[in-house]
C-alpha cells in the first residue's frame, strides 16, 4: 500500500502541516456536523478527456465551524483530490495518525486515502477541494 502522507515536498512548504501525532485506533463514527459546502465551479471531462465520461471536475469551498467534523469515516476510490486550506486548521485523521493543516497547501486524496476531518480550533476553518467524482 502506497504512503498516503502528503510529498515531503508538500510538507516542506511553509504554512501546510502544523503537527503530525499518532492518535488511537480505536473506530470512528464521527458523523458531519458544522459543516458547509459550497459548490463553485463544475466542468463535464466527457468530451475534455478520452476514457473520462461520466465523470466531471468540482471546485468546493467547504467551511468547517469551531467543533465541527466532516466525516464519518470515508475513502477516495474513484475520487481523487487535492486541498488547500484557506483559514483555520483542519485535522486530518487516516491510519491512527492525526495530521492537522493550517493555511496553505493542504492534502491529496487518492484511491489509499480513507479518513475524516475535524476543527479543533477557535476559528472557522476553510477549505477549497478540487476533485474528479462521478456524474450525477
Amino acid at each position: 500500500m502506497a504512503d498516503p502522507s502528503p510529498p515531503s515536498d508538500v510538507r516542506a512548504r511553509k504554512g501546510s502541516i502544523v503537527s503530525n501525532e499518532p492518535v488511537s485506533n480505536a473506530p470512528v463514527t464521527h458523523e458531519t456536523t458544522g459543516v458547509s459546502v459550497q459548490v463553485l465551479t463544475t466542468v463535464d471531462l466527457a468530451g475534455e478527456i478520452e476514457g473520462m465520461e461520466g465523470r466531471r471536475l468540482r471546485l468546493r469551498m467547504v467551511t468547517i465551524e469551531p467543533g465541527g467534523v466532516f466525516g464519518p469515516m470515508h475513502d477516495h476510490a474513484g475520487r481523487p483530490g487535492i486541498v488547500y486550506v484557506l483559514q483555520g486548521t483542519i485535522t486530518d485523521h487516516r491510519d491512527g495518525v492525526a495530521t492537522e493543516y493550517g493555511p496553505g497547501v493542504g492534502w491529496p486524496e487518492d484511491r489509499h486515502t480513507t479518513h475524516w476531518l475535524e476543527n479543533t480550533g477557535t476559528i472557522p476553518a476553510v477549505e477549497i477541494s478540487i476533485d474528479i467524482v462521478s456524474q450525477g
